[in-house]
């Protein structure tokens, strides 16, 4: 009788160990698995789109998200931000009406946006590939002209863009800086890599 009890006690510790391994041994499977539904990082870089929340984004304030490898600025003008901008002299810019193709298709108006609050821009300087530097505030001192608008300089070369991205004339940069594709799954999110048309 003794011997029965022994090897039931056995018994019951051997399932539960099995069971115990199992279990993690499952586990171990299951998050590669899951993960694998991600996109790779090499999937990333070659330009799977990226989810950017804007609900924390104050008006007047800018955030980057990372895609293909660049900076993707998504600026949240106020009403004196766009004001300032639409009321640009259409000769101090060198493209106003972005007539060379750095944007999307439908990004139409001379905010260069969807929404007229939200910009989006690639933060690379058409000139050498800088980043410039956000300087929204009008007169804002380093950028070495009177009368700013508010937008983007680059000190490496002196390159200015307003803030829809719209290049000066007499820099060295020759194009608008680039808008990506990009639409809003929400009031919240924006996906860039992708466009509006093709969701």
């Amino acid at each position: 009788m003794a011997d029965n009890g022994i090897n039931k006690g056995r018994r019951r510790f051997l399932v539960g160990a099995t069971s115990v391994v199992g279990a993690v041994g499952a586990v171990g499977v299951a998050v590669p698995f899951v993960a694998s539904w991600q996109p790779s990082a090499r999937a990333r870089a070659a330009g799977a789109p990226v989810q950017a929340d804007i609900s924390r984004l104050e008006p007047g304030q800018r955030m980057t998200v990372e895609w293909r490898g660049r900076p993707i600025w998504i600026i949240n003008r106020t009403p004196e931000m766009i004001e300032r901008t639409e009321a640009l002299n259409a000769d101090s810019l060198a493209d106003p009406d972005s007539e060379v193709p750095q944007q999307p298709v439908y990004v139409t108006s001379e905010l260069r946006s969807i929404r007229p609050e939200i910009g989006v821009l690639i933060g690379i300087c058409t000139h050498l590939g800088c980043s410039p530097l956000f300087r929204p505030e009008p007169d804002a001192e380093g950028v070495g002209v009177d009368n700013w608008p508010g937008g983007f300089f680059c000190p490496c070369h002196g390159s200015r863009f307003d803030l829809a991205g719209r290049v000066f004339s007499n820099v060295p940069a020759p194009t608008n800086l680039e808008v990506p594709p990009y639409r809003f799954e929400n009031d919240d999110i924006i996906v860039v890599g992708e466009d509006e048309e093709t969701a």
